[in-house]
């Protein structure tokens, strides 16, 4: 059964960090909220815990998951970045997008996507995610909470926690964050391409 914290979403608990932290560590499956909508994660190295999500969700391998970062910096170490991606990533981070990327050597294979080496990545405005991120020290391997057969995400913490909390190992309520799932775009070709559009203005990215 999993656990559940209740975290403020402005002036997150120390303590409570810190044991969302510890869980992750040791191979736990958490839900936490973000600035679009509630995500589902584990830590990047945990090939078990990455396959809960996919049962969970009911995922196939050509799924891609988002590595959830602090800034840019971390961005950098996981993805290929060229000058004018980089101008527009500072511009819409943090903010509601996942942007897709040529990956680095960095990316465990499992995680890239099957024919195109490429990952996704974003940085969240949710206090909490930014409090997880800096005492973690590396991204959160993540998806978006949306269950099989759905199209929009959860928003409810505690109807997450009716509905999975046999599944999971930590809910973290941080309120109402959104109920759109982030604007998805694909930056490996040669001019970036709106691949959903959500929560984020898709317009500075249609060329």
């Amino acid at each position: 059964m999993s656990q559940f914290f209740q975290i403020h979403p402005e002036t997150p608990q120390k303590r409570l960090i810190n044991q969302a932290v510890d869980i992750l560590r040791r191979g736990g499956v958490i839900v936490y909220p973000t600035d679009s909508a509630y995500a589902i994660g584990c830590h990047l190295g945990d090939k078990q815990a990455a396959d809960r999500i996919k049962r969970i969700r009911r995922l196939d391998d050509k799924h891609n998951f988002t590595l959830v970062c602090r800034d840019l910096s971390d961005i950098g170490v996981y993805a290929k970045v060229d000058n004018t991606q980089y101008r527009l990533l500072k511009n819409f981070t943090p903010g509601p997008y996942t942007f897709i990327l040529d990956a680095t050597s960095e990316v465990p294979r499992r995680l890239l996507h099957p024919k195109r080496r490429s990952v996704g990545v974003r940085v969240p405005d949710n206090a909490i995610v930014q409090e997880l991120l800096g005492e973690l020290g590396e991204p959160i391997m993540s998806s978006t909470l949306i269950l099989p057969g759905e199209t929009d995400p959860m928003t409810d913490p505690y109807e997450i926690r009716d509905t999975l909390e046999h599944e999971l190992d930590l809910i973290i309520d941080g309120g109402f964050c959104g109920m759109e799932a982030t604007t998805v775009v694909d930056f490996t070709g040669d001019a970036p391409v709106v691949t959903r559009v959500g929560k984020g203005d898709p317009a500075p990215f249609d060329v």
